[in-house]
């Protein structure tokens, strides 16, 4: 599936091809803290079809992982929304933050991970009420 993104302010925009059912949520604690929310959602795409069409993200090289692994997350300097994240070099793939992508409503999860670290509400929304508009 071919999508396209950008940052909220439109400095940075991208287009990629990503598989539908790579999309996932990390319930991690970085990604807590990185998003300022309770949890992330990705999508990987292949770095051959990565094409940066606007703009140059500003990278921060995050090493607090479990696993050690050191891990680029690339925002918008002007906006600081996330854009991706990706290995700092010899890049395989990119992990696309899903709220800048265009066709987000089309991506469903397929997967959670880190789950153990999920807060506990965030496991079931069901029975929050909802409303259309503020």
């Amino acid at each position: 599936m071919r999508i396209e993104g950008q940052c909220h302010c439109g400095a940075i925009a991208y287009q990629a091809e990503v598989d539908p059912n790579t999309v996932g949520i990390c319930h991690c604690s970085d990604c807590q803290a990185l998003t300022g929310s309770a949890f992330r959602a990705n999508i990987t795409a292949p770095a051959a079809s990565f094409v940066l069409l606007r703009g140059t993200p500003r990278t921060y090289i995050k090493t607090t992982a479990e696993s050690g692994t050191r891990r680029a997350h690339a925002f918008c300097g002007d906006c600081g929304a996330p854009i991706y994240s990706a290995a700092p070099s010899d890049t395989p793939s990119y992990s696309l933050r899903v709220g800048s992508i265009k066709q987000r409503a089309q991506l469903k999860p397929r997967r959670q991970i880190w789950c153990r670290s999920a807060l506990p509400w965030a496991m079931d929304l069901g029975g929050i009420p909802k409303l259309e508009r503020q």
